[in-house]
């Protein structure tokens, strides 16, 4: 399991390259309305009380190498990156040192979660959830979430479904060839399991040759319903869902949902 979500080493330093078809100027944009929509937290850089700055905290779980940190950073939330990946956080920095931003990026492993104090908001996105692999420690992911979450907080987040693994990425091989990087990704679903195992291979350009690396990842497929009952075991409350790729209801054939729960016992009922 460890070795799982360790997985993004040599992936890192190509990363944004082959991610540049992710819509995640589409998903900051989604966030910030469902803040705006059903939490607390408020993009705003003025002097603040300190409960109001805890408030206003947006924590990024899963940041990878901070893309859509920055995004959200410069829509003017306080932000806060967590990613187990030393090189995909070392990308992060990089670029956070680059533009001058004053983003705080943390190491850690989300099912061990330690913030300051509280936050308004933690989303977490690009199917992060999936890499853990047991629902007890999703439930522990969970609840370490709520713990931190402001009175009236939120959590954001998308999942896939069982239902794409099983019925439309699942055993495939995905390929792509570029100038300077090219990769296979061959996906292998084991239903009882309900575990998707991809061998990534990357071929990078490195002068007149290729360099090649591999790395194996596994994800696991969760059902919507699943997914809500683990938040309610957490102590949370489901407060809107929706299809991620549709933007309408979710269903039986709903590859991405995107979720917005809340913490409940202090702000939430």
């Amino acid at each position: 399991m460890g070795t799982n979500m360790e997985a993004y080493n040599d992936f890192a330093e190509v990363y944004d390259e082959l991610m540049d078809n992710v819509p995640y100027a589409q998903w900051c944009e989604r966030i910030d309305a469902l803040i705006q929509e059903y939490g607390v937290s408020r993009p705003k850089r003025t002097a603040k009380e300190p409960l109001e700055e805890e408030r206003d905290l947006v924590v990024d779980l899963g940041c990878g190498t901070g893309t859509l940190t920055e995004l959200m950073y410069q829509k003017g939330y306080d932000m806060i990156g967590v990613d187990l990946s030393e090189a995909m956080l070392n990308a992060a920095m990089e670029k956070r040192q680059a533009r001058g931003e004053d983003i705080l990026y943390l190491q850690q492993d989300m099912r061990e979660l330690e913030l300051y104090g509280t936050v308004g908001t933690v989303y977490s996105m690009c199917d992060s959830l999936n890499y853990i692999l047991e629902e007890e420690e999703l439930a522990q992911v969970f609840s370490l979430v709520n713990n931190y979450l402001f009175p009236g907080g939120i959590f954001i987040f998308d999942f896939n479904t069982d239902y794409k693994y099983r019925h439309v990425i699942g055993d495939t091989t995905i390929a792509e060839n570029r100038d300077d990087v090219s990769f296979i990704w061959e996906n292998f679903y084991d239903p009882q399991r309900r575990i998707n195992e991809y061998e990534l291979t990357v071929f990078v350009r490195e002068g007149e040759r290729f360099r090649k690396f591999s790395e194996t990842h596994y994800q696991r497929g969760y059902t919507p319903e699943e997914m809500t009952a683990l938040l309610e075991k957490a102590g949370m409350a489901l407060l809107f869902s929706m299809d991620a790729d549709t933007a309408g209801p979710v269903t039986a054939q709903t590859q991405r949902v995107c979720v917005v729960a809340g913490e409940r016992g202090k702000g939430n009922g």
